[in-house]
């Protein structure tokens, strides 16, 4: 197949599981725009922008391109989405057939993603994107819930939109309340933390009951 029929594939994909999930879309009037569809979850439109993802070799990676190539007459020119032009990313991989669906945040100025099928061999947690926590059902199942998300300001209520009970998720509340975490959560997951604290929380990190560091967004 072409990039054209795996785009259109994919955007068919991600419409299908939309729509079993009882979410309206909706389509530009005219192609090559930013966005391919808008999303209708809860009470608020999301701009897509639909990817195919392809597998590694080793099938344990998705691997999704999310910069887009034209040719000029002064050649190829490549570009990146910036959050300002799109809300979600959505994926779907024909080899396994699933669809995933990221915040813009996470891909934004980036040309690629890999999302992992399973854990690191070296046993790494931090800095990596497992793909059981975009599964498209969950994450607009969250989305569905996060009525304290702005398209100006903070953005999504976790990096992560769909995450296992077992990762220890994060504190409901408003973003102004730090979150509070002991020493080993914080050093197994210190990229997710990372992400959280550039979206605007602050942390209190404590170790064996006592208080060791205060983490601030950093002041623009």
């Amino acid at each position: 197949m072409n990039s054209n029929d795996k785009g259109a594939i994919a955007e068919q994909a991600i419409v299908l599981a939309a729509t079993k999930l009882g979410i309206p879309v909706l389509r530009p009037v005219a192609e090559h725009g930013r966005t391919d569809l808008a999303l209708e979850i809860g009470r608020d439109l999301w701009r897509v922008q639909v990817k195919w993802g392809r597998l590694s070799p080793t099938r344990d990676v998705v691997i999704v391109s999310v910069c887009t190539s034209r040719c000029t007459p002064h050649g190829h020119i490549r570009t990146t989405y910036s959050e300002h032009e799109v809300d979600l990313f959505a994926v779907y991989c024909g080899e396994l057939d699933r669809c995933f669906l990221l915040p813009a945040q996470l891909l934004a100025n980036k040309t690629c993603i890999y999302l992992r099928l399973t854990a690191p061999r070296n046993g790494q947690q931090s800095c990596i994107n497992l793909a059981d926590r975009f599964i498209f059902d969950g994450a607009v199942a969250q989305l569905a819930r996060a009525t304290r998300w702005q398209r100006v300001g903070q953005g999504f209520e976790s990096p992560q939109l769909h995450f296992a009970q077992a990762d220890s998720p994060p504190q409901s509340g408003s973003h102004n309340a730090p979150v509070k975490i002991n020493a080993d959560a914080f050093r197994n997951r210190l990229g997710y933390w990372i992400d959280r604290v550039v979206t605007g929380d602050s942390l209190l990190v404590s170790r064996r009951g006592k208080l060791v560091m205060r983490v601030e967004p950093p002041v623009s």
